[in-house]
C-alpha cells in the first residue's frame, strides 16, 4: 500500500532500475491526453520494499517513504510526538477506530506548480460535488445489469448535444484509464488504483482494475462524470495513496514496473475533466423566472408560467394563476413549446391573460436570449398558405404521423396546423409548429418511407391516398422545397438504448429504445410497454439523454415495466399504464385536455397578423403518386 505518484516533481532522477525496465508502448494518437513514461518520480508500490504503518497515527503508505531507518513513523511529527504524552491518546483512539489525523509524506516535494494544481482539482472536484446531486435509486433496476444481461448497446453521449458534456465528450472510449476508489480492499481509509473501461454505455462505463486482465470477477459500472472517478495523475496531485487490489496483490512483486508498462502511451481523462462535467452542467434558467408555455388544456394557446424547479436542463413551470402549485408542465429550457414573455403578442399566436394583474414579488421575465433559437425564413416569396395538406406528428399521440391542414400562417415562420378529421369548431385543439420543425411532412413522407399514415377520422375511402383525397377536398399540397430537409449525421443506430421523455407525461423519463430511423426521425419505444406508447422524436430532441443522465442529475428514472404489468397489458388494455397514465388509446386524443367541442374563455387573445396571398405552384406533386 503507498501514495500515489507525484508527475509534477522538480526530482527527475530515474527510479527505475535494471530488473523494472519495460518495453514502452508506442502512444496513440488522440486527443485524451497521454500518460508518459519521462523519467520522472513514480512513488508506485514496490513488493520488495513492502508497507508500513505509521505507529503514532496510524496512517498506511510505502515502507522507502517513511521516516527513520526503523521506517516506524511517517513523518518527523510523528516520530517526536511518540515519546510526548500524546502516545496513550493516539493508540487509544486507533483501537476506538478513529481516523488518523496526520497523512504520510512521499519523499520527494512537490513544486509549487504541482500544490497549485492539486489545490485547484480539489476546488473543482469540491464545486462538482455541491452542483451535482445524489443519484436516484430506482429499486430493482441497474442501467449495468441491464446491458450485460441483454448485450445491449446504448447511444453514445456525443448524440445529445444538450446533454452535459454532450459537445466536449471527446474520444473517451474503451481502453481509456481513470483512478477509481479501490473497493476491493480492507483498510479503514479510502483508497484508489487504476481502472480501465471495458465497455462505454452513455454516461456509465464498465470498468476493469489494471491487473486483472481477462477476469472480470470484479468489474464495476461507474459514471463516468461521477465525483468517484479521476484522470490518472491525480492521486499523485492530490496525495491520494494508490493500492491494488487484494485479489492480485501476489501477482506481482514489482507494481510500479507493472504501471509503467501498462500506463506508457495509454490515454486519460483531460486533467480538467471534473471541471467540464461542473461547466457543463450550470444553466442558465433560474427559479422564479416568468416565460410563455403552451397552454397544456388548449394547445392552440399559450399562458404564462412561472420556473418552480430546474433539474438537469428540465424545467418544472407551474401556470400563473396555480395557487397551490399543482398545474404544472415539464419540458427542457431547449423545449420549442416555451417562449419569452411576449412572443404570443409578437406572432400573433393566441394568448391567455393572466388574472394577475401585476407580477408577483420576486418573479420575473427570462430574457430572450435564453430560448432556443428557430431558424430564419424568407416567407416574401413562396410560403406556406391556409388550407394546404402535409403530413405531421400528432401531438396528442405521437406514436401517429396524420393527415393535416394548414389553418392559420403567424409571423417569424410559425404555423398553426390541424389534425384532419379531429379538429374542435372553435380551433382549440390547432397547435404550432415552426416552418422548420422536424415534425411537418411534405405530403407521401409516410409512403415513401413506408411509414403508416393516420388518415382522417371517419375518412371511408380506404386505403388513403393522397390524390383522390386533395381532389375530394379542392385542397393543395404545401410545396415539398419549404419544409426542412436537413439531416445531421447523429449517430443514432437502431437498437441503442436511452432515457427519454414520455411526452405525454413529460415529468417522466423511461428506460427506452430506438427501434426505426427515419432520416432524422427516431421511433422510441418504451421498455416494457406496448408499441402504441411509441413516439415519433426528432434526433435533436432535447427530451433525449444518454444511459446514466437521471443518475447524473438526480431525476428519477423509470424502469421498465415488470412482466407482470406487460400481461397486463393484452388483458386489460383499458387499464391505466402505472406512472404514464391515461394519455390516449390508438388515435384517441387525450380525455384530459378537453380539446373536442370546447369553448375558450373569454380572456383570450389573438394577436393578428396579415398573411401573403400568394398562391402555391403545387410543387408537392413529387410526393403524390400519381393516378393514370
Amino acid at each position: 500500500m503507498f501514495d500515489g505518484y507525484d508527475s509534477c516533481s522538480e526530482d527527475t532522477s530515474s527510479s527505475s532500475s535494471s530488473d523494472e525496465s519495460e518495453e514502452e508502448v508506442a502512444p496513440l494518437p488522440s486527443s485524451l491526453p497521454i500518460i508518459k513514461n519521462n523519467g520522472q518520480v513514480y512513488t508506485y508500490p514496490d513488493g520488495k520494499s513492502g508497507m508500513a504503518t505509521c505507529e503514532m497515527c496510524g496512517m498506511v503508505g510505502v515502507r522507502d517513504a517513511f521516516y527513520s531507518k526503523t521506517k516506524r513513523f511517517c513523518s518527523v511529527s510523528c516520530s517526536r510526538s511518540y515519546s510526548s504524552n500524546s502516545k496513550k491518546a493516539s493508540i487509544l483512539a486507533r483501537l476506538q477506530g478513529k481516523p488518523p489525523t496526520k497523512k504520510a509524506k512521499v519523499l520527494q516535494k512537490q513544486p509549487l506548480v504541482a500544490k497549485l494544481a492539486a489545490y485547484a482539482q480539489y476546488q473543482a472536484t469540491l464545486q462538482h460535488q455541491a452542483k451535482t446531486k445524489a443519484a436516484v435509486p430506482v429499486e430493482g433496476f441497474s442501467w449495468g445489469n441491464y446491458i450485460n444481461s441483454n448485450s445491449f448497446t446504448a447511444a453514445p453521449v456525443t448524440c445529445f448535444r444538450h446533454a452535459p458534456m454532450g459537445t466536449c465528450w471527446g474520444d473517451i472510449s474503451e481502453g481509456v484509464r481513470v483512478e477509481v476508489p479501490n473497493t476491493d480492499c480492507s483498510l479503514p481509509t479510502k483508497v484508489f488504483w487504476i481502472a480501465g473501461i471495458v465497455k462505454l454505455a452513455g454516461y456509465n462505463a464498465l470498468l476493469r482494475y489494471e491487473g486483472f486482465e481477462n477476469d472480470s470477477s470484479l468489474d464495476f459500472w461507474c459514471n463516468v462524470c461521477g465525483s468517484d472517478i479521476h484522470p490518472v495523475g491525480w492521486c499523485a496531485t492530490s496525495g491520494k495513496p494508490l493500492v491494488p487490489p487484494r485479489t492480485i496483490q501476489h501477482k506481482y512483486t514489482n507494481w510500479k514496473a507493472f504501471l509503467v508498462k501498462r500506463l506508457t502511451g495509454a490515454k486519460t481523462l483531460p486533467p480538467d475533466f471534473s471541471q467540464k462535467v461542473s461547466e457543463s452542467m450550470q444553466y442558465p434558467f433560474k427559479t422564479a423566472m416568468r416565460v410563455e408555455v403552451v397552454d397544456k388544456t388548449h394547445l392552440c394557446r399559450t399562458r404564462v408560467a412561472v420556473v418552480d424547479s430546474v433539474i438537469g436542463g428540465r424545467l418544472r413551470l407551474v401556470y400563473e394563476e396555480s395557487e397551490d402549485k399543482s398545474d404544472d408542465f415539464w419540458c427542457h429550457m431547449y423545449s420549442p413549446l416555451i417562449h419569452h414573455v411576449g412572443w404570443s403578442r409578437s406572432i400573433g399566436h393566441r394568448f391567455k391573460r393572466s388574472d394577475l394583474t401585476k407580477k408577483q414579488d420576486g418573479h420575473f421575465d427570462a430574457p430572450p436570449h435564453l430560448f432556443l433559437k428557430v431558424k430564419e425564413v424568407d416567407s416574401a416569396g413562396e410560403w406556406f398558405k391556409e388550407g394546404m395538406k402535409l403530413e405531421a406528428i400528432d401531438p396528442l399521440n405521437l406514436s401517429a404521423i396524420c393527415v393535416a391542414t394548414i389553418r392559420k400562417v403567424l409571423a417569424d415562420g410559425y404555423l398553426m396546423i390541424g389534425i384532419d378529421g379531429s379538429e374542435a369548431a372553435d380551433g382549440s385543439d390547432w397547435f404550432c409548429y415552426h416552418a422548420t420543425s422536424p415534425s411537418i411532412f411534405p405530403v407521401g413522407f409516410c409512403e415513401i418511407n413506408m411509414i403508416e399514415l393516420t388518415p382522417p377520422r371517419g375518412y371511408a375511402k380506404l386505403p388513403f391516398k393522397w390524390f383522390d383525397y386533395l381532389r375530394e377536398t379542392d385542397s393543395i399540397a404545401a410545396p415539398v422545397k419549404l419544409f426542412n430537409k436537413e439531416v445531421p449525421n447523429h449517430g443514432f443506430h437502431v437498437g441503442m438504448k436511452l432515457e427519454a421523455v414520455d411526452l405525454m407525461e413529460p415529468r417522466l423519463v423511461c428506460v427506452a429504445t430506438v427501434t426505426r430511423i427515419i432520416h432524422r426521425l427516431l421511433r422510441i419505444h418504451f421498455d416494457g410497454w406496448e408499441e402504441e406508447y411509441d413516439q415519433w422524436v426528432d434526433c435533436e430532441s432535447p427530451d433525449l439523454y444518454p444511459v446514466g443522465w437521471c443518475q447524473l442529475t438526480g431525476y428519477q428514472l423509470q424502469p421498465p415495466a415488470p412482466q407482470s404489468s406487460r400481461d397486463s397489458q393484452s388483458s386489460s388494455s383499458k387499464q391505466k399504464k402505472k406512472a404514464k397514465s391515461q394519455q390516449y388509446k390508438g388515435h384517441k386524443k387525450m380525455p384530459s385536455l378537453q380539446l373536442k367541442e370546447e369553448l375558450l374563455d373569454g380572456e383570450e387573445y389573438s394577436f393578428l397578423q396579415g398573411a401573403s396571398d400568394q398562391e402555391s405552384n403545387g410543387s408537392a406533386g413529387y410526393y403524390i403518386k400519381q393516378e393514370p
